[in-house]
């Protein structure tokens, strides 16, 4: 089935550098839905929804907020918030602009870290969009799982 004019439009967006260095796609090739269809499945397989997901991001950047640069402990992970100036605009046709704090989360005593955007958390919540493979803020759904819960 071929795509809409609007989604070709949007996949063209996340793949460009118009909004951020190397676009939100990264090297995948793949349909932006069909990234979102995949690590949306890997999610559910692993328990978790997309609310639950970005409903805990929000809550570990909410806590890292509160020691702003430095390490923050919650249980077993070590949260590090930092603000840098400015917003981004999230490239679905709606309105919303989101700040640049970056999170960083390690699970104590394993490999395990993730680091995400307030906009990740929005593509996630409101898109179920984890990012393509190979993009800065990539977010693999299953790692992301494994280390915030």
């Amino acid at each position: 089935m071929k795509a809409s004019p609007e989604k070709q439009k949007l996949d063209h967006l996340l793949r460009s550098s118009e909004l951020v260095a190397d676009g939100f796609m990264g090297r995948d090739k793949r349909f932006f839905e069909e990234v979102i269809e995949a690590d949306e499945a890997d999610g559910a397989q692993m328990g978790y929804n997309l609310k639950q997901i970005a409903d805990r991001m929000s809550e570990l950047t909410a806590l890292g907020k509160k020691g702003l640069g430095t390490v923050v402990q919650e249980g077993d992970l070590d949260i590090v918030v930092n603000d840098n100036r400015g917003t981004l605009p999230c490239p679905w046709p709606h309105p919303g602009r989101y700040m640049k704090t970056v999170t960083a989360v390690t699970k104590r005593g394993t490999d395990k870290s993730v680091l995400w955007s307030d906009l990740s958390i929005h593509f996630i919540e409101a898109h179920g969009f984890f990012q393509g493979i190979g993009s800065a803020f990539r977010l693999d759904p299953k790692r992301l799982i494994e280390t915030i819960f």
